[in-house]
């Protein structure tokens, strides 16, 4: 039960099972605060969209001071509690998925109280229910391409073995350039032709695709990343599928492609929409869920 010190987070949208009733009082996520499942608030045919399958949140409380539009604005830059959250969010999606189906909601949703958690829940219930016909027997993988530190063009190159006739610093400088500039379009056509044999492969398994934004910032590897996409893959082709993605990179020896998952379908699941009172705390509930983009 919400205090006025506290707030609902939700985690993700599921379809109760037996085992997850049995599982889910050991499970927790965020700081000590116990996991519960909030169902819709006894949706009408109308709201549901006649569907007859029961959906609930994953929720916990978490402090008001530290989840509130303000705090998360602060929060959103510290790196440390970032990750903290991001990972803590991520294991209870991994944890739920393992004994239900799952639809991951974004990072730091919060709702002022459970009420209004299960109004959008409730509000939502049709779309929700529509996702998880479309998601079933599906799961999400993910395919990334790295410049390696031979490949990147920002790799300084080894000094040549064999002396060179003196050139002014000038054209010093102008040669370096241009060899960069060799050495760059050579790093990125490799991996534009490694991109085009991914999706060869995708165009064969995969039902969706969701094309992220390269990672970038203080939370990713030294090596550049130049591709990072979301498939859907049927259960019954994901072996075939990474097979398939395995055998492609050895094409591909200068670079660094790497499959990850299977992870809960965090690039096909679609938050609600932010509730006409406003009640979410969160800045943008409508932003799309992403597994974790950490190291």
């Amino acid at each position: 039960m919400n205090t006025t010190a506290a707030l609902t987070y939700v985690y993700a949208v599921t379809q109760p099972t037996r085992a997850l009733d049995q599982v889910l009082p050991a499970l927790h996520g965020i700081g000590t605060g116990a996991l519960r499942l909030l169902p819709t608030a006894a949706p009408t045919a109308a709201a549901s969209g006649g569907g007859s399958a029961s959906l609930a949140f994953v929720a916990a409380d978490v402090p008001e001071r530290d989840f509130n539009e303000a705090a998360l604005k602060n929060h959103f830059e510290d790196l440390d509690w970032l990750e903290y959250v991001a990972r803590a969010h991520h294991d209870v999606v991994q944890a739920v998925a393992a004994h239900a189906p799952v639809l991951p909601l974004r990072m730091a949703t919060v709702y002022q109280d459970d009420h209004r958690a299960r109004q959008a829940l409730t509000a939502q219930h049709h779309a929700f229910s529509q996702r998880f016909d479309q998601l079933r027997a599906h799961t999400e993988y993910g395919v990334k391409i790295y410049l390696t530190s031979s490949t990147s063009p920002d790799t300084e190159q080894a000094p040549v073995a064999s002396p060179a006739p003196p050139v002014s610093p000038g054209k010093a400088y102008l040669r370096a350039r241009k060899t960069q500039h060799h050495t760059r379009e050579a790093a990125y056509q490799e991996a534009q032709q490694a991109a085009q044999a991914i999706d060869a492969i995708a165009t064969r398994y995969a039902t969706h695709r969701v094309r992220h934004a390269p990672q970038r910032g203080a939370l990713t590897t030294a090596q550049e990343n130049v591709l990072n996409d979301a498939y859907l893959i049927p259960d019954d082709q994901a072996e075939e599928f990474q097979t398939s993605i395995a055998e492609a990179a050895r094409h591909f020896p200068e670079l660094r492609i790497e499959v990850t998952g299977p992870w809960a379908p965090y690039s096909f699941a679609t938050p609600p929409p932010e509730p006409p009172d406003a009640s979410a705390a969160s800045g943008n509930p409508d932003a799309p869920a992403a597994p974790p983009q950490l190291p």
